[in-house]
């Protein structure tokens, strides 16, 4: 007989009001993305820097290619959204036409995405408050790591941040970016002094390796462009036109502002300066140094905490996902009682903060790694969906293939371009992550697919037959706790042993228990073990060896002490004891409280 028990379920429209609109899905769902342009002009500027002037020149249209690729991106991903409503990221692209080897690169294309989003966003948050507050930088680091520490405990609290709340500093940090653009573009000189150049020494040329290399590193602002597309089912119902609305938005508000700070810098002779970001520069030379300057340098930090977060929002579901695959350990797809992944959200911050330890929280070093894997997962998805549009064969699907083919190509020749030229400074670091990612899910699949096997799993079992059972009571006193496990015991099984350790130099305190054991009488047999070595663990190990075909139950007797700090007072002889009977015997290990209460 089965029974089931459920909970009524909430009605439909109650459950579309908490679905996302375009404007909610574009502010929920685009934080990385927008705050690119925090990073990304700067990541080119940085490189044609040192061809001077005649570089920096260059910075329009390298920017003009970047957003090109932003525009065939945000097509495909359309098309992405419309083939898979039920949420099209690379993964599930790549799963379903690429083959497993293939889902399992664009799965750890997004980890290490995810884990570099998070590293990218806080160092760029905290560059843009030293850009305003120039004292705190040499606590850049700790800055960095106390941002990312709040980040996580807020997401270990599992505080669900809707879509209202991002509103607000998405529409603050957006107006505040084009208030600078249009007001920079309206001025024939800038509103306050800019940070006079350097006297470069040892100019290099410009030629095609400068501009990839400029390229390559700008490329970092197209991150998140895919975001949208692994989130439609988030969407209120038409879910796929209000997604593919959403990320039309995403990539002209996008292009629109990197593109007109590319003009800004170009228009005011904006170059690297070490302590001051060039967004901040662009803003000075825009805004001046008064209230405007000040509220888009604290819009944002805001925007670039909450683009961090979206990684916390993404990498435990996906960490999920693979878990359910027997793609990464179990543990990953547990819930805590406030519905938060918890691992997820665990190695998500261990590894940030490992990055921004390693790289000293300087977002140059940093970003420069972040579009290797980026276009790792952007040119799998757009591979998946040309075999899609074959397969299927739709109305008009030779130019939606073709649209996907160019960005695979685009895309696949971007990647190849971001590796090569930085690959010795750190990229050879994601080059050698990815296939280690993968091994390492190939191995816990593996694993888990022989654990299947010997468990029988898909396979009907033969019915349960009882067996003769023994349990075990471990004891060293007569008390109260004694008398509730030997009770527990004599509820469990057919048969029940005490079973008491002595030690040589323990004599005298033997004489005195056996005295009390049968002073009390419980009716129970007393087994002494007796051991030269003073162990604990084996001489019980040992003895479980005697028994037989039976089936053996360890009661293991522990005091729960009423306050945590009381824990230092105890033993810990029940805890060595259960590792060493779960690592030599095949018993079953029980561990029963005796929960102190105050009199």
């Amino acid at each position: 007989m089965t029974t089931t028990l459920t909970r009524p379920e909430s009605g439909t429209g109650r459950s579309e009001r908490h679905r996302l609109s375009v404007v909610g899905g574009l502010a929920a769902l685009s934080l990385d993305a927008m705050a690119s342009v925090a990073y990304g002009p700067e990541a080119i500027v940085i490189v044609l820097a040192v061809a001077g002037g005649a570089g920096l020149g260059f910075t329009l249209p390298v920017t003009l290619a970047i957003a090109v690729l932003l525009g065939v991106l945000t097509l495909s991903y359309r098309q992405v959204i419309a083939a898979f409503p039920d949420g099209g990221g690379a993964y599930g692209v790549s799963r379903t036409y690429l083959g497993r080897r293939a889902s399992l690169v664009a799965a750890a294309s997004l980890i290490v995405d995810y884990v570099l989003n998070v590293a990218v966003s806080v160092a760029a948050g905290v560059a843009a408050l030293t850009s305003a507050f120039p004292g705190l930088l040499p606590y850049t680091l700790w800055l960095c790591l106390g941002v990312l520490a709040l980040v996580t405990g807020v997401n270990l609290r599992g505080i669900a941040e809707s879509a209202r709340v991002f509103v607000v500093p998405t529409v603050i940090y957006v107006g505040a970016i084009l208030t600078v653009i249009v007001s920079g573009l309206f001025r024939s000189g800038p509103a306050a002094a800019v940070v006079a150049p350097d006297h470069a020494q040892n100019l290099q040329t410009v030629g095609i390796l400068l501009l990839l290399k400029a390229f390559a590193n700008g490329c970092a602002a197209l991150t998140g462009v895919e975001a949208i597309a692994n989130a439609v089912p988030s969407f209120r119902k038409p879910r796929v036109r209000r997604a593919q609305h959403a990320e039309i938005a995403l990539g002209g508000l996008l292009g629109v502002m990197l593109l007109g700070i590319a003009v800004l810098i170009g228009k005011f002779a904006i170059h690297p300066v070490d302590g001051v970001t060039v967004l901040s520069q662009v803003t000075t030379a825009a805004l001046g140094d008064g209230f405007g300057f000040y509220l888009v340098q604290f819009s944002t930090v805001a925007l670039l905490a909450l683009a961090a977060n979206t990684s916390f929002g993404g990498l435990p579901v996906l960490a999920q996902l693979l878990a359910k695959h027997n793609k990464l350990p179990h543990v990953f797809a547990l819930r805590a009682e406030r519905q938060v992944y918890r691992y997820g959200v665990g190695f998500l911050a261990i590894t940030a903060a490992l990055l921004l330890v390693i790289t000293d929280g300087d977002m140059n070093t940093l970003v420069p790694l972040f579009a290797i894997g980026v276009f790792v997962g952007f040119t799998l998805s757009q591979v998946g969906m040309v075999r899609h549009w074959r397969r299927t064969r739709p109305s008009g699907w030779r130019g939606k293939a073709t649209l996907n083919g160019f960005g695979a190509l685009l895309t696949g020749a971007a990647a190849i371009v971001v590796t090569t030229t930085k690959f010795g400074e750190g990229g050879w670091l994601i080059v050698v992550a990815l296939p280690l990612l993968v091994v390492a899910m190939e191995w816990v699949e593996r694993s888990y697919r022989r654990i299947g096997e010997r468990l029988g799993l898909g396979l009907t079992p033969a019915p349960p037959r009882p067996h003769r059972s023994l349990v075990i009571v471990p004891v060293h006193t007569v008390s109260r706790l004694t008398r509730d496990a030997l009770a527990a015991a004599l509820s469990l099984g057919d048969h029940v042993e005490a079973v008491h350790v002595v030690h040589p130099d323990d004599e005298h305190a033997q004489r005195d228990f056996v005295a009390d054991w049968e002073k009390w009488h419980p009716e129970v047999t007393l087994i002494q073990l007796h051991d030269e070595r003073r162990r604990l663990g084996e001489p019980l190990v040992e003895h479980l060896r005697t028994v037989g075909d039976r089936q053996v139950f360890v009661l293991i007797a522990e005091v729960e002490p009423e306050h945590w700090w009381q824990r230092i007072l105890q033993n810990q002889r029940g805890g060595v004891l259960a590792r060493a009977l779960r690592r030599r015997s095949d018993a079953v290990v029980c561990r029963m409280r005796f929960r102190l209460t105050a009199r």
